[in-house]
């Protein structure tokens, strides 16, 4: 708009004719500016109007309406008036801010205004001040849109609305209501006559059921062995071909079956090439010349090699030729600016993290593995699980015996380091992709093996191990039965006991040559899954990423129970289809915070340590304020995703009023305009999802769509870009079952 200048938009050519607006008297929105050329006492005066009807019906400067500062130079007043209203006879003045000096009224004439537009020449306001010496010159700008007054209805409804005072505002953050209120028994149409089984609905084919399934086939499948005739036979084992389809996003780069398992011992040259014994095909890799060089821990996780006093010359380079991509995590907040930061400042291998598994069999590897593969990818870090059971399995056969995991059997081991080998290339190569934690699940149970793994990931990745160790013997004997039932190893063997003993000795012969780690960055868990105590050791562990991996596996355990999901009752709002807001439940509502208590005295009558969490908005607090007995704790990080200026407005309004504004292209990372994105949302529920993981006892949320969107997305481990279009309805129970075995979902529908 320039200097000076008033503009009046022709209101039915920008939002079409509209009959109803002219027949219903529309009204005129009008903006009038003005913006100082001059900075002399900008702060002491303040800009006022004063005029005729029907603005401020006044020429008495005292009664001049004070204009808003909009920013540092330019100041505002809005009004609203009819389209054909009475030509406003105005001026500008100058106030002092701090003094009873008198006011500065503009030079010129009135200024004339109709139908939202200035009459006669445009102009800027001068006023003349100690004795016309000084000149102070702002510039004037006006617009004038067409408002509808069914927007003008709306808008002021919403407003009183927002000023009634909160029905819960004598609710305290933590409460407990031992007995019912009176008036609160549930009446018939609110009660549960029938069992709860017969609220049972199906669950998503997308539900989170990891439970039912093995951990480990659920893990990354080997690229190489992803072609037809792949399969070797081992000494012991047996051949299952099976047709396997490598995934999309992870195009081979790796020769098929060219498999290199370096020796930890020996010190490569700079040139020549190594045999694979076990496969018969020619590397790039360094001749072993049998010298020898000193392991040095950086402190980082991965040892560097240096060169003895007693050699000459030696190299190692394992570069993989694909350049890695190195993305920030699809995230926000903390994780993100740990992400610029270990990009901007760390080393190269360190924008890569590899968690290797140590510990015996059947003591939670491959579920402490899952977990967390969970947890990372839920917070956006791009993560993939690599479980050296299944690569065995799927390349030797399932039917090897406990022989074959004798230490003193070096077929066995050379067969089982191979496999080792190749998952590890695997995960690395993805890693150089752009994958950005790779998780590599085997006992790794000797130095040796780690010293391979180690070398293998120098310069490509930071690398630290996490061992498992679990005295409990009554936990090791389940864990061992759940194995027998589970485990493909065991599939073709229909006696249990026989199986069972097998696994013993295979057990036995790990326990004879295992070695606790001593060496590089690790973190022991000692004990912990039973969440009765126990410890962690750390040892060189620093950064973001790895402090929050301390964190969480603190907070995890495999005590069985389940944790309840479910939408606030309907709200007045949702009748209305307003977003946001915080309005009350409807009658429809009021009904389904009844059924809903109902069902908690049910469901959870043998467990009386569990708890109601809430958010703080009042539709929430009021569906659990039925249910007796349990703690009620209200958390400000289960409010409803935050939206900004939208908040309170239909969709159809967003759409009229904000048409620039789009949350199809990517709902996931759209941001409210002054509110909040998934993203935002899922960062600050990360506190609650520790808890949740913390929490020994059956826990209630009580929340809203996309709250529990998220929440729901991190225990069904679905992809971040799936999260703003799952199906979270109204009056619905998620039950999420968490146990040793994984996690299972029921869903119940009380209305």
């Amino acid at each position: 708009m320039g200097t000076g200048s008033s503009k009046n938009p022709d209101c039915s050519s920008s939002h079409g004719s509209d009959d109803r607006e002219d027949q219903g008297g529309g009204q005129l929105y009008v903006s009038l500016k003005m913006e100082e050329n001059s900075y002399l006492l900008k702060s002491e005066l303040i800009p006022h109007v004063y005029g005729s009807v029907p603005l401020v019906g006044s020429w008495d400067p005292s009664k001049a309406l004070a204009m808003e500062r909009e920013s540092s130079s330019m100041w505002e007043l809005s009004f609203v008036v009819p389209p054909n209203h009475e030509t406003l006879d105005f001026k500008f003045l100058l106030k002092p801010k701090y003094s009873n000096s008198p006011c500065v009224v503009e030079e010129g004439p009135n200024r004339l205004l109709t139908g939202g537009t200035l009459q006669g020449d445009a102009r800027s306001a001068v006023f003349r001040l100690s004795g016309g010496e000084v000149l102070l010159e702002y510039r004037v700008f006006i617009k004038a849109d067409r408002v509808s007054p069914f927007d003008l209805a709306a808008s002021w409804r919403a407003y009183q609305e927002n000023l009634q005072p909160s029905t819960v505002r004598g609710i305290p953050d933590v409460s407990m209501n031992s007995v019912p209120e009176s008036g609160t028994e549930n009446c018939s149409s609110a009660s549960l006559e029938l069992d709860l089984e017969h609220y049972v609905v199906p669950a998503p084919t997308t539900s989170a059921n990891s439970g039912l399934l093995y951990a480990a086939n659920m893990t990354e499948t080997p690229r190489s062995l992803s072609h037809a005739n792949a399969f070797s036979k081992a000494a012991g084992g047996a051949s299952h071909p099976v047709s396997i389809g490598v995934p999309t996003e992870r195009p081979a780069t790796i020769k098929e079956m060219e498999v290199i398992v370096p020796d930890p011992t020996i010190v490569y040259s700079s040139s020549g090439i190594v045999e694979s014994k076990s496969v018969g095909t020619l590397s790039s890799l360094q001749k072993q010349d049998g010298q020898r060089g000193l392991f040095v821990d950086r402190g980082v996780g991965s040892p560097r090699l240096v060169k003895s006093p007693s050699l000459t010359t030696f190299t190692v380079d394992q570069n993989v030729h694909s350049e890695a991509k190195n993305p920030i995590p699809a995230a926000a907040g903390a994780v993100a600016a740990a992400a610029v930061a270990d990009q901007m400042l760390g080393p190269k291998e360190d924008r890569h993290l590899a968690i290797v598994l140590v510990g015996l069999p059947a003591r939670g590897k491959t579920f402490t593995a899952a977990k967390l593969t969970r947890y990372l990818r839920w917070l956006g870090h791009d993560t993939k699980h690599f479980n050296v059971g299944k690569y065995r399995r799927l390349k030797l056969g399932t039917n090897q015996s406990a022989d074959f995991f004798r230490g003193d059997n070096p077929e066995g081991i050379e067969a089982r380091n191979e496999v080792a080998a190749l998952a590890m290339e695997d995960m690395i190569a993805w890693m150089q992709e752009g994958g950005q934690v790779g998780i590599f699940d085997a006992t790794n149970s000797s130095r040796k093996r780690r010293n391979m793994l180690m070398r293998m990931a120098e310069g490509k990745c930071k690398i630290f191990f996490l061992e498992t160790i679990c005295n409990d013997r009554q936990i090791i004997e389940r864990n061992i039965r759940l194995k027998i039932q589970q485990s493909p190893d065991y599939a073709e063997e229909p006696d249990f006991e026989a199986g069972y003993w097998d696994f013993r000795s295979r057990l036995d012969n790990y326990e004879k040559v295992y070695e606790t780690v001593e060496e590089g960055s690790y973190i022991k868990m000692i004990d912990m899954v039973s969440g009765h105590g126990g410890q962690i050791q750390v040892n060189n562990i620093s950064g973001y990423l790895p402090g929050r991996i301390v964190f969480f596996l603190v907070n995890t355990h495999l005590t069985p129970r389940p944790i309840l999901l479910t939408r606030h009752g309907e709200s007045r709002d949702n009748v209305r289809g307003r977003i946001g807001g915080d309005s009350v439940l409807s009658d429809t509502g009021e009904v389904y915070a009844k059924k809903l208590a109902n069902f908690v005295e049910k469901r959870l009558k043998n467990e009386r340590a569990a708890s109601i969490w809430t958010s703080t908005l009042q539709r929430t607090i009021l569906t659990a304020n039925p249910i007796v007995g349990f703690p009620k704790i209200q958390w400000r990080a289960l409010d409803e995703i935050n939206a900004g200026v939208c908040d309170g407005m239909t969709y159809e309004e967003i759409k009229k009023n904000m048409p620039d504004e789009s949350r199809k292209k990517d709902k996931l990372r759209y941001r409210y305009p002054r509110g909040e994105s998934y993203l935002d949302v899922i960062q600050r529920l990360e506190p609650v999802i520790i808890e949740l993981e913390r929490q020994r006892a059956p826990v209630v949320v009580i929340s809203h769509q996309a709250v529990l969107r998220a929440l729901y997305a991190y225990f069904a481990d679905r992809p971040l870009k799936e999260i703003p279009h799952i199906e979270v309805p109204l009056h619905t129970i998620i039950e999420i079952q968490m146990g040793v075995s994984g996690v299972q979902e029921k869903r119940y529908k009380l209305m």
